[in-house]
């Protein structure tokens, strides 16, 4: 089953029979973060599509707390009526609003943000501003990941990614997806993440088999710039 917004592009897929499974490639990238960051308290969704990163989560890691974010009604509606997306309970909470207002109005309050946005194909603006990522880095807890899906083929991609260095201070790495369909960028509020990757690489193979996601592979295939 899938989701669309208004184009033929799919915004979220699910397996019936395994409503819980990542099925998108990007996605699964996404939860790489795992790699610097493999106990969060709180993960925000910064869009919320099918639901698809919060199902996952909440089966494999139900003690963290997500909070998504969305600010069309319809695709809450749609994610609860067609891709199993559970009520609120103690460790879900889909909020309807504004992603950079929420953003912006709750500092220093989560380990993970999983950034989404697109409207119809295209990113967000309102979601890719220079200011909107030092938002985004100041809502982080010491330690934190912001995680941000980008299209590799967006005529605005390189300004994007400039942004972000430029918020992050250059603390960011990235996967590249179906032949950069996707590129998943992660952005550090405080540098040390590739120590923190060479500290967990001999867990990798605990993660794969809990998680059931190549984390061998991404560790090989994480990009990072030129130094």
């Amino acid at each position: 089953r899938t989701l669309h917004l208004g184009n033929g592009a799919i915004q979220s897929a699910m397996r019936i029979s395994r409503p819980w499974d990542l099925e998108l490639a990007y996605t699964r990238a996404m939860m790489a973060y795992l790699l610097f960051h493999d106990s969060p308290d709180r993960v925000w969704m910064i869009g919320l599509g099918g639901g698809s990163l919060a199902k996952f989560i909440r089966k494999f890691r139900p003690q963290t707390q997500i909070t998504a974010v969305e600010i069309d009604e319809r695709i809450i509606a749609a994610a609860r009526a067609h891709f199993e997306l559970p009520p609120d309970d103690e460790s879900l909470q889909v909020v309807h609003g504004d992603g950079a207002a929420y953003v912006a109005g709750h500092p220093a309050s989560t380990d993970v943000i999983l950034l989404d946005g697109f409207d119809h194909g295209n990113q967000v603006e309102a979601l890719a501003t220079e200011a909107f990522y030092t938002a985004c880095r100041s809502a982080l807890r010491p330690q934190g990941v912001l995680v941000v899906n980008l299209w590799g083929s967006d005529r605005q991609f390189t300004e994007y990614f400039e942004r972000l260095l430029r918020a992050f201070d250059g603390e960011v790495c990235w996967l590249s997806v179906m032949g950069k369909t996707n590129i998943v960028v992660f952005a550090f509020a405080e540098p040390g993440a590739r120590e923190k990757l060479t500290a967990r690489m001999p867990l990798l193979s605990q993660f794969t088999q809990h998680y059931g996601l190549d984390f061998d592979r991404f560790a090989r295939e994480l990009q990072w710039p030129v130094t």
